[in-house]
């Protein structure tokens, strides 16, 4: 297992998708992907977002979110909201830990709670701003959770 798992739970958007595929083949981090996608996995802007890297990406795709817990029961499952007032640089992330972000309309539901122990976090950004784009809060989260882990 490499040192981090990236988890999009229903995708929306092609190009996030991809430019997240890209990422953790710049950084050898695992890709998780939960069904129902919101596009095809030979979408256009899919492929295109992730460039040329696709054959450095390992990618896993998953029917249901428990089909992932029960690959992994053991693991450290770490949740993405704009609702919640932990901060993702107040826990110590550890190589193999899964980072979990919803899909880009609706985040992650709150039934998520009961199927896999963990702790939900938010990046902080303005009151008056909904959310950041999910590509950009895989990489802020990623890397500060590569830096603890790699001592980057």
């Amino acid at each position: 297992m490499t040192n981090l798992n990236i988890v999009l739970y229903q995708p929306e958007i092609p190009p996030n998708t991809g430019s997240i595929a890209r990422l953790c083949a710049c950084t050898g981090a695992n890709l998780h992907l939960i069904r129902p996608l919101g596009f095809k996995t030979d979408d256009k802007h899919l492929r295109r977002a992730g460039l040329d890297y696709w054959h450095f990406v390992s990618v896993s795709y998953y029917n249901s979110f428990e089909a992932l817990v029960e690959k992994y029961p053991a693991a450290r499952y770490f949740f993405f909201s704009s609702k919640v007032e932990k901060f993702f640089t107040q826990v110590e992330y550890q190589a193999g830990d899964f980072l979990v972000f919803g899909p880009e309309t609706r985040g992650l539901p709150d039934s998520l709670k009961e199927k896999a122990r963990g702790d939900w976090l938010t990046i902080p950004m303005f009151a008056q701003t909904r959310s950041l784009n999910l590509a950009m809060s895989v990489g802020i989260a990623a890397y500060e959770a590569l830096k603890q882990i790699k001592g980057l």
